[in-house]
């Protein structure tokens, strides 16, 4: 609506007829009104103007007028053989009005091949001419097409040619194949800085599992336009595949140090080393890629658990921040922010809030519930001097326990009986909460 404003300060005597009738019908439009009867007019000033052309096709086509479309179309077209975007128009038109129309199919290949005449090696007319042969059954047509195409030099041959390849010959055609590899592997020695065609030959040969040679492929590139960071990448998750994981940590490692959030070069490097058994490596990667990218609630939690079994609570509450910027409602990663914060001493005078948020979004049945929270917050409340409020989280804990938790539960019972004991009150019940621990774990 805010495009078509500029319109109503143009005096309509400054504007040719068809100009004020194209004006009037995006007028109409921007009201929501039916623009046809003023962009017939305009077309009916100026029948010369492609634009309008197109646009009343459109119009007519929508409201059930086949025929009349496609005789616009077909009259302009054949009055304008120059004009390459008429031509292929009206062949997509015969086509997709009338995608089951053996008729329609002859009309658009007659069109094409005319305009293949006009417009020779043009690879929008070849590919569209050659949906129609294989439409209508010319294997041989298709195969001339192929044939005319595998032999051209250049990026945009190359792709034409993978196109109508996948099309003709089963996956497993070796000749065929061995035929679109010389093309891209020609293409590639003569303009390998071409991002388009390197992507689409590394991917011809990784279709096949032949990751050295689709590596090959975008190491010229890389080495032809080093600042293409999105294939170096890309370049070493195929060193990996290809089972060069030396190489692959190189050249991922060497994006790094130009772009640190490139995410899927920490994702690869982070699978990489986990598959190396090595999770003391893997794991900044990962948390870099949630940093980056984000994602769902469990994958903030389950690697903040990591972080803070490996006593790393500083690196598990910046992850987990940015986990409940993007989950504000998550219950699991606030209770695991309450307890990464408590542990960060950089960060604990702002614990005791978490605690009290992760409560509140937990509710009375969610994660701020279990036994872990509840002493973590218990010894957050003690640190604050809120002793009365610490025994009551301690209590609730040791209620929570099941009997596979004997350990865990004699921890929060002697814990529980040390504040008694330290202020001297409730001796009798501090001594049964001692005996209660040692029964269940004997060992301390």
């Amino acid at each position: 609506m805010r495009a078509c404003w500029f319109l109503l300060f143009i005096p309509l005597s400054v504007l040719g007829d068809s100009k004020q009738d194209y004006a009037r019908g995006v007028l109409e439009r921007s009201r929501g009104e039916d623009p046809t009867e003023w962009f017939e007019r305009a077309l009916e000033a100026d029948p010369g103007a492609w634009p309008l052309v197109s646009e009343v096709a459109g119009l007519r086509q929508a409201a059930g007028d086949i025929a009349g479309a496609s005789s616009l179309l077909r009259e302009f077209s054949k009055a304008h053989p120059e004009r390459l975007d008429a031509q292929l128009a009206y062949a997509d038109f015969l086509r997709e009005s009338s995608p089951e129309d053996d008729l329609a199919a002859k009309l658009a290949g007659e069109a094409l091949e005319k305009t293949l005449e006009q417009h020779p090696g043009e690879l929008a007319v070849i590919r569209r001419l050659f949906r129609v042969y294989e439409q209508r059954g010319m294997r041989e047509r298709s195969m001339a097409l192929f044939e005319e195409v595998v032999e051209r030099p250049g990026a945009g041959p190359a792709l034409a040619a993978a196109e109508l390849a996948r099309t003709l010959f089963p996956g497993d055609d070796k000749e065929a194949r061995a035929r679109v590899d010389a093309v891209f592997e020609r293409a590639m020695a003569r303009t390998p800085a071409d991002r388009v065609l390197a992507r689409a030959a590394s991917e011809h040969f990784t279709n096949s599992s032949r990751y050295g040679k689709a590596a090959e492929m975008l190491e010229a590139h890389v080495a032809a336009d080093p600042t293409s960071l999105e294939l170096r990448v890309r370049l070493g998750v195929l060193f990996f595949a290809a089972d060069r994981g030396e190489e692959g940590e190189r050249v991922l490692r060497e994006v790094l140090e130009i772009d640190p959030r490139r995410a899927r070069a920490h994702q690869a490097l982070a699978k990489y080393y986990r598959l190396q058994e090595d999770p003391e490596r893997a794991r900044p990667h990962a948390v870099a890629v949630l940093k980056i990218r984000g994602g769902d609630a469990d994958q903030f939690v389950k690697l903040s658990d990591e972080l803070l079994d490996d006593d790393r609570p500083r690196e598990a509450r910046l992850l987990l921040e940015k986990g409940l910027f993007d989950h504000p409602e998550d219950p699991a990663i606030a209770v695991k922010l309450a307890i990464a914060t408590r542990r960060d001493e950089t960060a604990r005078s702002g614990a005791a809030w978490r605690f009290r948020e992760a409560e509140a979004l937990s509710g009375t049945d969610g994660p701020a519930t279990e036994p872990a929270f509840q002493l973590e917050f218990a010894e957050c409340l003690l640190e604050s001097g809120d002793t009365p409020a610490a025994e009551k989280r301690l209590q609730t804990a040791i209620k929570a326990y099941g009997r596979e938790d004997e350990v865990e539960m004699a921890r929060a019972l002697r814990r529980l009986a040390s504040i008694w004991q330290e202020e001297g009150r409730n001796e009798a019940a501090a001594r049964s909460l001692l005996r209660r621990a040692d029964a269940l774990d004997p060992e301390k």
